[in-house]
C-alpha cells in the first residue's frame, strides 16, 4: 500500500488565494467583488410568526458588523470572528431586511396547525400557510432570497426523521409516502424564483445556546448562503492552473420517489471553472431483481450526458476539453458505452469514470487524532482510499465529532494519475457554499446531486426545476 498526503487545494478570491473560505472572505473579499455584474445589495425577505420576524431583524442586523469569535476555543483557525456583512467587508455588499419584506404568521394558525392529528394534514397545512407568504414576498416585494424561520413548538410536530439511504430499494420495506416539510416546501415554492432558506426560531434566540454553533461560526455559514443564494454570486472558487485544459465535473447519483417504489437519476455539473452549478431531472431507471443496484441504461446515460454537455456549450460557447464523471455506484458497461458514445459525438478529448463511495477500511496514525484530510492511499490500480474529512493542520486539532470515514475512489478509466483525480476530488469538497468549514466529506458533484434528490422528488412531471443548486441547498 502507497500512502502520500495531498496538499490542501487553495481558493481564489477577489485580491488573493487562501484554502480557508472564512479568512479568504475577511482578507480578499468574496471571488465576484470585482466584477461588474454583480450588486452591492441584497433583499432578505422573511416569512415566520410576529416574534420569529422580530428576532430575524435583530439577527440580521448583527450580522451586518463584526462578531467575535467564541471566547473558550483554543484553534483559533476553526472559530474567526465574522467580518461583517456589509459594503466595506469582504462580502462587498449591503444585506437589507425590514418589516416590509416580511410577512407573519399568525398564532391562531400556527394553534390551527398544533391541533391537527394528522401528521400529513398537519404539514400540509403549514406548507400551505408559509407557502402562501412566500408567494406574496416573490410577487410584490424586492427580495432575492426569503428566510423561513420556524417556531419551536411548530417545528417539533412537523419536523421528519430521515430515512435509509436513498440509492437502493428495498423490496421488503413497507410502504409509505414521504412528506418531509422542508423538501415539500422547497418544491412548492420552486416556480416562484426565489430561493429559500429555512431556520429554527431556536437558531436565532440569543437565549438559547444549548447544542447551538458559536454566533460568528453561526454567522459565517448564515451569510454566506445567503450570499451564494442571493446570485448568480459566488463567493469563492477553486484556483486552478493554466497548463491543463478546461474540464467539466458531472456527478450522477440516485433518488426515490416518495412512495419509495421508483427511482431517478439527479445529475449535478460543475459546468464552468467559476464553480457554477446546474442542475438536470434524470428518467425513472430500471432496478436489477438481484442485486438491487440502480443502473442507466446505455440510451438513458447517452442523453443524460449530451443534454449536460449541451448546457455547458451555451453557458461557456464551446465544449470542455475533459469530462470527468463521479457515480455513486459502480459503473455497468452500459453506462460507459452510453456516455463514452455521448462523449465522441460532442468530441471531447477525454473522459474519465470514478465511483466515489464510502469505505469500511480505516487508517490509523500514531497519537489520538485520525489521519489527516488529503491522506491518500492506494489499495491496487483502481482502488483508492481517500481521507476527505480528518485532522487539519491548519485547524491543529480533528474538527469532527465521529471517527473519519475515508472515501473510496474506484477509477474505472481515466486518462490522469490516481494523484490528480484525488486531488480534484479533494478540492470539489470545498465548493459547498451552505458552510465555510472546508473540510466537507463528499465532492459537490455527489453532494449536491443528493440535496437535489431531496427536493426533486416532490415535482411532478410537468414541473420545470431550477438550475442554479441555490434552489436546493
Amino acid at each position: 500500500m502507497n500512502i502520500e498526503h495531498l496538499d490542501e487545494p487553495r481558493l481564489l478570491f477577489a485580491k488573493g488565494t487562501h484554502i480557508c473560505p472564512q479568512r479568504g472572505i475577511a482578507e480578499y473579499g468574496v471571488f465576484d467583488q470585482s466584477q461588474e455584474t454583480r450588486r452591492n445589495a441584497i433583499y432578505i425577505g422573511g416569512v415566520g410568526t410576529a416574534h420569529c420576524v422580530e428576532l430575524l431583524g435583530k439577527w440580521v442586523e448583527r450580522c451586518r458588523g463584526v462578531i467575535a469569535a467564541a471566547s473558550d476555543v483554543k484553534q483559533e483557525n476553526l472559530r474567526l470572528p465574522f467580518c461583517g456583512f456589509n459594503r466595506d467587508s469582504g462580502f462587498g455588499a449591503d444585506i437589507n431586511f425590514s418589516t416590509d419584506l416580511s410577512r407573519s404568521l399568525k398564532n391562531s394558525e400556527v394553534k390551527e396547525i398544533l391541533d391537527i392529528e394528522n401528521r400529513a394534514e398537519r404539514v400540509q397545512k403549514a406548507i400551505d400557510y408559509y407557502y402562501e407568504n412566500i408567494k406574496f414576498l416573490a410577487q410584490n416585494r424586492h427580495v432575492d432570497v426569503i428566510v423561513c424561520v420556524i417556531p419551536e413548538p411548530l417545528f417539533k410536530v412537523i419536523a421528519t426523521e430521515e430515512r435509509s439511504s436513498e440509492d437502493t430499494i428495498d423490496a421488503n420495506e413497507p410502504k409509505y409516502e414521504e412528506l418531509n416539510f422542508r423538501r415539500a416546501l422547497k418544491a412548492k415554492a420552486m416556480p416562484l424564483g426565489k430561493p429559500l432558506q429555512l431556520m429554527r426560531q431556536v437558531s436565532l434566540d440569543e437565549t438559547k445556546t444549548s447544542g447551538q454553533q458559536d454566533d460568528a461560526t453561526k454567522a459565517w455559514n448564515f451569510c454566506t448562503a445567503l450570499y451564494y443564494k442571493s446570485g448568480p454570486t459566488i463567493p469563492w472558487k477553486l484556483e486552478q492552473g493554466t497548463a491543463k485544459a478546461s474540464s467539466c465535473a458531472v456527478g450522477i447519483s440516485f433518488y426515490r420517489s416518495r412512495d419509495r417504489q421508483t427511482l431517478s437519476t439527479s445529475l449535478a455539473q460543475i459546468f464552468d471553472e467559476l464553480g457554477n452549478g446546474l442542475i438536470l431531472r434524470g428518467t425513472p431507471v430500471e432496478i436489477d431483481k438481484d442485486d438491487r443496484i440502480p443502473r442507466l441504461s446505455s440510451q438513458q446515460a447517452h442523453d443524460l450526458l449530451i443534454v449536460a454537455l449541451n448546457e455547458y456549450r451555451v453557458a461557456l460557447r464551446t465544449f470542455p476539453a475533459r469530462v470527468v464523471i463521479h457515480k455513486s455506484s459502480n459503473f455497468s458497461e452500459e453506462e460507459i458505452d452510453g456516455l463514452e458514445s455521448a462523449a465522441r459525438a460532442m468530441k471531447i478529448d477525454a473522459v474519465d469514470f470514478v465511483t466515489v463511495m464510502d469505505s469500511k477500511l480505516r487508517l490509523f496514525r500514531d497519537g489520538n487524532y485520525p489521519p489527516y484530510r488529503g491522506t491518500f492511499a492506494r489499495l491496487d490500480e483502481q482502488r483508492h482510499l481517500l481521507y476527505t474529512r480528518g485532522s487539519v493542520w491548519y485547524y491543529q486539532t480533528y474538527p469532527g465529532l465521529c471517527v473519519p470515514q475515508p472515501i473510496e475512489l474506484r477509477i474505472v478509466r481515466s486518462e490522469e494519475s490516481p494523484s490528480f483525480i484525488a486531488r480534484e476530488i479533494l478540492g470539489l469538497t470545498k465548493m459547498n457554499w451552505n458552510n465555510t468549514q472546508f473540510d466537507g466529506k463528499y465532492p459537490v458533484t455527489l453532494g449536491c446531486s443528493r440535496k437535489v434528490g431531496e427536493i426533486m422528488k416532490y415535482l411532478t412531471e410537468s414541473d420545470t426545476p431550477q438550475i442554479r443548486y441555490g434552489y436546493y441547498m
